[in-house]
């Protein structure tokens, strides 16, 4: 019996919901000074992302098989809290909007630990962060992307910055196309929507539900050519080209 539910529709207690924020803040803080007194290694953001989605109640349910041969991951993008899901699952080099820096606490440990930030309307912006992506991808390094470059309510993607994904398919890197979903109206975080009232909303949930199901390994040899390799992707994402 979960001892946190408080009313009839999953929502707890105020003192509960605080008692979980103060345990995110106590989480992030400690992670932030700990990458102060030694250097960060890439499992740390996982082991401090498991812990934040277990203080919010986020139940992570995996529907399939996920393959590490490859070395990126593309998922299609609902919340600020999609990065966490996945790092939790396997460390890897994130590319994030750069106003995730500016975040809240947030903004600051995701530098200390080395994440790719873009700003989607600069060309020059992107043209580093495509540098910077093909420098990893030539080093092996795994990478989790989020092609859409924002956040949508899931049924269908926004449009794809396709730089990340055409520039694997022209170095034959391969990669897992990842499908997230949640049946919680709360989980998704759209618009101009700010970070600490969503941050409170999750608080308040006994648990929020969040499904992610792999595709198929998707090898750039098998597709004839990058368009047929960006419509895959869409498909699997959740949108039909």
């Amino acid at each position: 019996m979960n001892t946190l539910l408080s009313t009839a529709d999953g929502t707890v207690s105020g003192s509960d919901a605080f008692w979980r924020l103060a345990r995110v803040l106590g989480l992030t803080l400690g992670r932030g000074l700990g990458s102060c007194l030694r250097e960060p290694s890439p499992e740390d953001l996982g082991h401090w992302s498991r812990d934040v989605l277990k203080a919010l109640g986020v139940q992570v349910q995996v529907k399939g098989a996920i393959t590490d041969e490859a070395p990126i991951w593309v998922a299609n993008h609902m919340s600020w809290l999609d990065p966490l899901v996945l790092l939790s699952l396997r460390p890897a080099q994130v590319l994030a909007k750069a106003e995730v820096a500016d975040y809240p606490l947030i903004g600051n440990l995701a530098r200390r630990h080395g994440l790719r930030f873009v700003q989607r309307e600069s060309l020059a912006s992107r043209t580093s962060a495509l540098q910077g992506l093909m420098g990893a991808m030539d080093a092996g390094e795994p990478l989790l992307l989020f092609p859409e470059g924002t956040t949508t309510r899931g049924p269908r993607l926004a449009p794809l910055f396709r730089g990340g994904i055409c520039a694997a398919f022209r170095k034959g890197v391969s990669l897992l196309p990842i499908h997230l979903s949640s049946p919680d109206t709360w989980y998704p975080w759209v618009g101009e929507a700010e970070l600490v009232p969503h941050l409170k909303t999750m608080a308040l949930h006994g648990y929020t539900r969040l499904g992610v199901r792999p595709g198929t390994l998707m090898k750039p040899c098998d597709f004839p050519d990058e368009t047929a390799w960006v419509d895959a992707i869409r498909r699997t994402l959740g949108d039909a080209p």
